[in-house]
């Protein structure tokens, strides 16, 4: 069988191409066979131009590639913004859920941000023991805030209106003393409702996360906790 090149097979291509351009120039132009011939040639010449100029020059390979890198960066764009957005929308919800909870453990003097400078009217300090002047039990402090910080549901069960202005003076952590039998672990009680006592130990089941030893007047406190409390 003779080996066919790309030339030969171009030609072949043209050739029959050629037939089937003849018989619609016959039925739409009726013209005689030379005229048919001239048509023919002419329609073949254009058609060749038409795809040499679409497929076989460099500006017409440099415009299809101008094209699709065109269409690629705005995908790109697109998929880059679409990023973009998903990245903000998560972060500002994961922000807004920090926030909250955040918010949340910094009720009940729970805040670990860290106590400085301290009031001068804040008169008691981490580590001390206490005792409770209307329920008499003990215990010790372990967190205070300059004013009361609690759900607003909380806030208003603790204080009728009569008692208003207690939410706006010191408040105070406290881990109960276990020998008080009250059936509670833990107080947020106002400062006026307290005073401090000395030479009494604290029996509590969380005592060693919050303090290393007692000195015989005050609890000392562990080092993550004097991070938070620096002057007490």
């Amino acid at each position: 069988m003779p080996h066919i090149n790309a030339a030969a097979a171009l030609q072949i291509c043209m050739l029959l191409s050629a037939l089937p351009a003849q018989y619609f120039i016959s039925q739409w132009y009726g013209t005689n066979s030379a005229q048919r011939i001239q048509i023919t040639e002419r329609l073949i010449i254009a058609s060749w131009s038409s795809f040499t100029r679409s497929y076989l020059s460099l500006d017409a390979w440099a415009d299809h590639f101008k094209l699709w890198l065109s269409k690629t960066r705005t995908c790109f764009n697109v998929g880059l913004l679409i990023l973009l957005f998903r990245n903000w929308y998560y972060g500002e919800k994961k922000t807004k859920i920090g926030d909250i909870e955040a918010e949340t453990h910094s009720y009940f003097a729970e805040s670990t941000h860290v106590h400085s400078p301290k009031p001068e009217y804040i008169q008691f300090s981490v580590g001390q023991v206490i005792i409770h002047k209307s329920f008499g039990y003990s215990g010790v402090i372990v967190g205070w805030d300059v004013k009361a910080k609690a759900p607003e549901e909380w806030l208003r069960h603790k204080y009728p209106p009569a008692k208003q202005d207690l939410k706006d003076t010191p408040h105070y952590r406290i881990l109960i003393n276990k020998a008080n039998g009250l059936g509670k672990s833990t107080a947020y009680v106002p400062e006026e409702e307290i005073t401090i006592i000395v030479g009494l130990e604290v029996h509590h089941p969380d005592m060693k996360n919050y303090f290393s030893g007692y000195d015989g007047s005050k609890y000392i406190m562990q080092p993550w906790l004097k991070k938070i409390y620096p002057h007490d």
